[in-house]
């Protein structure tokens, strides 16, 4: 399956993709990220919010939060989750709001779904321009330079519909501006299988590059991506949470 129609034809297995995901402790985190470096406001929108489960944690913890993808069926289903919440069909790269918030957050990697690094850029400024002052805008990122293109992580779900077995992976050639995320979904029901398999364009950039995008609009926190304790990010790991306070 091209692109991202994968999320198109098995959107109601998405949350099975993410079954071993602590929304909880990720949505935490970023809260008491915000009480930390942001101004401390509970206006929050979801950047690729998929179908809703962080939403769902900020609304539970008082925020009035809101979220944005570019994908209907998964919006769809976040409406279902959090029906008092405010969801809009938008790009990331060229949303707008008609008011501003405090905190926007985009979970999952889902930050290099921008493709390149001219999208990066205008998702950046667009994020600026959305945020209230002191705003915080708080991600993840993995760095190009210190991916490995042999390591995958793994995991099953049981499912109404059969034993669902799946694997990620990111991968980058060493050069340019993009990487994949590879997929692989294996459903297997009554002793029969199928198997899906998918490569996600994103964007390619390393911490370097990226604290150069951000540095003109935020003052930038980078930390280990740890969602158990707020910690400087080592500069050796390839994988760390950005804390990002609107200048």
């Amino acid at each position: 399956m091209p692109g991202t129609a994968i999320y198109t034809d098995l959107s109601g297995y998405y949350d099975l993709m993410c079954a071993d995901i602590d929304y909880g402790a990720q949505s935490s985190a970023v809260q008491r990220l915000q009480q930390l470096f942001g101004n401390g406001g509970r206006r929050h929108l979801d950047l690729a919010c998929g179908t809703g489960p962080h939403v769902r944690h900020f609304i539970d913890a008082g925020y009035d939060s809101s979220g944005l993808d570019i994908n209907q069926p998964m919006l769809d289903r976040a409406t279902l989750r959090c029906p008092e919440a405010r969801f809009s069909l938008q790009d990331m790269c060229s949303f707008s709001l008609d008011r501003p918030v405090d905190l926007i957050t985009c979970f999952l990697y889902s930050i290099h779904y921008s493709a390149g690094l001219e999208r990066l850029a205008a998702c950046i400024a667009h994020v600026h321009a959305a945020l209230a002052d002191q705003g915080l805008f708080c991600f993840n990122a993995v760095d190009k330079q210190r991916i490995d293109n042999r390591s995958y992580v793994s995991h099953t779900a049981h499912h109404a519909d059969g034993l669902f077995g799946f694997s990620s992976g990111w991968y980058y050639s060493g050069e340019g501006e993009r990487q994949l995320l590879r997929l692989r979904i294996e459903k297997t029901l009554a002793g029969a299988s199928q198997v899906w398999q998918d490569e996600h364009p994103m964007v390619a950039v390393s911490f370097a590059e990226l604290i150069a995008l951000l540095e003109p609009y935020f003052e930038v926190h980078v930390l280990e991506h740890d969602y158990q304790k707020i910690a400087p990010w080592d500069t050796a790991s390839g994988n760390a949470i950005f804390a990002c306070v609107k200048r």
